[in-house]
Order: structure tokens, then C-alpha cells, then sequence
């Protein structure tokens, strides 16, 4: 333990435990009006002066050159040598890429990421430090070129060395109680509805969930059959799944009052996994969690929008709110500043800033109006991304001002058997280089068996998914 008095030891014990984290500080930003790096035609230059008398060679800084193509069009995988033929203008048909009929319309240059953006005909050639979520990007032999680009074999100048890239997953509405509690206490396996995903879940640097109810049934329900606790016994296999925070901020977690939410708590706070959007009093509720991972340092807050679990106050336990249609409405502008505020409290302290929301309507792909209105103010605070649950089924994309608001992934493990919606969702899966949104995939499953959630392919993952394109904004429409 370090003593109040002893500063000095204890921003070097701090600055120890960022860097054994994998996090460093923040770099100095660079001003505005500075170029960006350069483009595939432009070579690296060396900016450091030369010991007198000494010449210096340019580094040898590359990144991968991407083959960016509009959102429609993800999944493409190519040759190398096409690769490279594509790269260098030559005529193409969609055919070669095994993407139907017609010409491709290759584009280099300024300008040519926007045609990729709003045009499906065309591919962009460009530099991957250029490359936003806003397109999809061509595999090359197999190899992604933002999830693994020390092994994509195309290659640009690059003015400073990329950062590494790291992934995060993030899942939707977890309900391990009930009818789920049942079908695995029957197996003896608290982690059986895991199973199916365990491995994609565990391969993220980063995954998070929705915890969609307690994790202590020691009180009375509160919302009759719909009250729900798990068995504390699911931490571990959750664990197991690489799940690194879970959001407590939803309408189950007071499910059975405030001695079964006061155990919760602590049974999280005395597992591996980090809660966030709940605690014992309106500042824990609020506060945001941060965890380093793959040399990000990523900024979490959670809230709850739909009531029944109680909101914290000054001294007792809750989850942060933000009342707000359709539940809690009118939207309180007074939570919606508390919410901000825990948004900006983030700037020196992390590099990304993930929010978490529990609202809308259940069983419509349709955002309401304040989802909107919310999603968009949370990103002008500062959030990078803003990830929604609570409607049992998929919604649609937000891009407020180039970042994204993903109102709903659905459910991931639930025992909402009685339509086909309520038993899809997708997985969201994101690629972040330092604080830099790089990409962004939806990956769509379906509840079967076990209530376990498993990939689809085909037709069926076009269902799924175009119960989000149909209520997106483009380029993700």
C-alpha cells in the first residue's frame, strides 16, 4: 500500500501498473491542420534531424493498402495477384471477386473512399490509416487487412508506425435465469449456452455484455414470471468467455429487491468481470469503468432507461438512469447532462469511450425519436460509439456526424421462444488502432437448443441482418 504522502512513489507505482496493463498515456495530439499520413503515393519522410555530419534514411513505416468497398458488399475475399491487379487500375469484373455481375469501378486518389461509401460499384484503393467503419474492406488471401496487418501483403508508406490493432466484441441482452437456468441446471453446466461461442467470444481483446438479471433470487420477484435471477455459478463460465465488463444498468437487475442487488454487486466485485451502470449509490452507479487491453484504454458507461430496477440515489443503491421514452419519458434533460458528463469525465483517461444504453420499444426494429436524440448527444459529448439493448430484437444504425449509434443487437441467451426475432440478434464486432474506429462487422446468430446462441450463414444471416439495414441510416442501409 502507498501512503497518502508519498506522491512521488505512487505515480511511479501508477505509471508501472499502466505499462504491465499494456496502456501507455496519451500521445501529445498533434495541432489542428495537420496533414494526414500519406497515401499510397506519397513516401515516408523523416522529420528528425541527423547528428552533425551524418545523413539519416526515411523510416521504413508501412500500412496496409485496402481495397474498401461499400458496406453491401462485406465479406470479399481475393487472390493476392487480383489484389494487386485491382490496386493498380486494372479492368475488373465483380465476377472475379465472386460478387455478380458488372464492372468495377477502381478509384485511387482524393474523393475515391466517399465513392466507396455511397457507390457499391466502385473500389477504393487507399491507405489504411484513410479507412473508417463507414465501408467494408476486401481480405486479401484470407488475411483482413485492419484485424491483422502485419500479415496482409499489401503494403503503402506510412509517415509513424500504426498502432496494433485491437478487437472488441460486443454482445447484447444475457439472461442466464428462468427457463436458461433451468435447461443447464438439468446438464449440470452453468456455461452450456456459452458453448456454441465461447471461442469467438474469448478471441476479442475486449468483450462485453448486458447482465439481464441477478445473480440472487434471496428476496421477493418484483415483476412476477418476468423476474429474473441466475445462478451466481454462470460467473465463471461467463469468464471463461472472455467476457471483461457487463452492464448492470437494465430493468432486471432489482428483479428481486435490494439485498439480492447488494449481492449481486458483490458477487462481480469478487470475480475477474467488471461491472458497470450499477452500484450503491448514484456516483458508483455512474461511474465509468476503464480497462486497458492490446495498448487501448477503454472507457465504459451504462444506463438504464426502461425503470423497474430503482435508480440510484444520493445513498442508495441503484443503475444509472436516463428517463426518456417510451418508459421514463419526457427525456430528463438534467440525466442526460449526468449522463455527458461521465462521457467527458473520460477524455484524459481513455482513448475510446464505449456507452452502454437500456431502452426503446420491445419487438420493433424501429428506434424511437429520444433514442435518437440521446444517441446523438452522447457522441457529442465524446463517445465513440454508443451500443443499445432492451428490444428483444434487432435496430438500426445511427451515424450522427461520422460515429455510430447501434440502437439494439437483440438477444444473445434468452428464452423468448415465441417468434423468430426475438431468437436472432447479431454480435458487434469492432477494430480499434490506438483511439482510431477502424471497422465494424454485425455477425448474426440464432437462439436454438439450449437456448444457446449459434451462426448463421446464407439467407438466414441476410434475415437477420435486414432487419437492421431496413431501419439504418446509409451507408449501413
Amino acid at each position: 500500500m502507498v501512503s497518502r504522502g508519498s506522491a512521488g512513489g505512487a505515480a511511479g507505482l501508477l505509471l508501472l501498473l499502466s505499462l504491465l496493463a499494456g496502456c501507455t498515456s496519451n500521445p501529445t495530439p498533434e495541432p489542428p491542420g495537420t496533414s494526414p499520413p500519406p497515401d499510397a503515393s506519397q513516401p515516408a519522410t523523416s522529420t528528425s534531424p541527423a547528428p552533425s555530419g551524418q545523413t539519416t534514411d526515411p523510416p521504413s513505416y508501412t500500412q496496409p493498402l485496402v481495397l474498401a468497398v461499400h458496406r453491401s458488399r462485406s465479406d470479399l475475399d481475393v487472390s493476392e495477384r487480383l489484389a494487386r491487379r485491382i490496386a493498380r487500375g486494372a479492368q475488373t469484373r465483380w465476377a472475379q471477386l465472386d460478387a455478380g455481375p458488372g464492372q468495377v469501378d477502381v478509384r485511387r486518389g482524393a474523393g475515391s473512399l466517399q465513392a466507396a461509401m455511397s457507390d457499391p460499384d466502385v473500389i477504393a484503393v487507399v491507405a489504411a490509416s484513410r479507412v473508417t467503419p463507414m465501408v467494408s474492406t476486401v481480405s486479401v488471401g484470407g488475411v483482413d487487412p485492419l484485424r491483422s496487418p502485419d500479415t496482409y501483403p499489401l503494403t503503402a508508406p506510412a509517415a509513424k508506425e500504426p498502432a496494433a490493432p485491437a478487437e472488441v466484441t460486443i454482445v447484447g441482452d444475457i439472461m442466464l435465469g428462468r427457463r436458461v437456468g433451468d435447461s443447464f441446471a438439468s446438464q449440470r453446466d452453468p456455461g452450456a449456452p456459452l458453448r456454441p461461442l465461447q471461442r469467438r467470444l474469448a478471441r476479442a481483446d475486449l468483450t462485453v455484455g448486458n447482465l439481464e438479471s441477478t445473480l440472487s433470487s434471496d428476496g421477493v420477484p418484483r415483476q412476477g414470471d418476468d423476474s429474473f435471477a441466475a445462478d451466481p455459478e454462470v460467473l465463471d463460465p461467463l469468464d471463461d468467455a472472455g467476457f471483461d465488463v457487463l452492464s448492470l444498468a437494465n430493468n432486471h437487475t432489482g428483479d428481486f429487491g435490494e439485498h439480492a442487488f447488494r449481492q449481486t454487486l458483490r458477487r462481480l466485485d469478487s470475480s475477474p468481470i467488471q461491472p458497470v451502470g450499477a452500484g450503491l449509490d448514484r456516483e458508483r452507479a455512474w461511474r465509468p469503468v476503464v480497462v486497458c487491453r492490446a495498448g487501448v484504454r477503454f472507457g465504459l458507461v451504462a444506463f438504464n432507461a426502461i425503470g423497474e430496477t430503482p435508480a440510484a440515489g444520493p445513498r442508495t443503491p441503484g443503475a444509472a438512469q436516463v428517463r426518456m421514452q417510451p418508459r421514463t419519458g419526457p427525456l430528463d434533460a438534467s440525466d442526460l447532462r449526468r449522463a455527458t458528463r461521465a462521457i467527458t469525465s473520460l477524455e484524459a483517461r481513455a482513448d475510446v469511450v464505449i456507452v452502454l444504453a437500456h431502452w426503446g420499444d420491445q419487438y420493433t426494429n424501429q428506434p424511437v425519436s429520444d433514442q435518437r436524440r440521446v444517441g446523438g448527444a452522447l457522441l457529442d459529448a465524446g463517445a465513440d460509439v454508443v451500443v443499445g439493448g432492451h428490444p428483444h430484437w434487432v435496430q438500426g444504425v445511427q451515424v450522427h456526424h461520422g460515429r455510430l449509434v447501434v440502437h439494439s443487437l437483440g438477444n444473445f441467451i434468452f428464452d423468448m421462444d415465441f417468434s423468430r426475432e426475438t431468437q436472432e440478434g447479431v454480435m458487434l464486432e469492432a477494430v480499434f488502432w490506438g483511439d482510431e474506429f477502424k471497422a465494424v462487422d454485425f455477425v448474426p446468430y440464432v437462439i436454438g437448443p439450449g437456448f444457446a446462441p449459434r451462426l448463421v450463414t446464407g439467407a438466414h444471416a441476410m434475415t437477420v441482418l435486414d432487419l437492421i439495414t431496413d431501419a439504418s441510416d446509409a451507408p449501413f442501409d
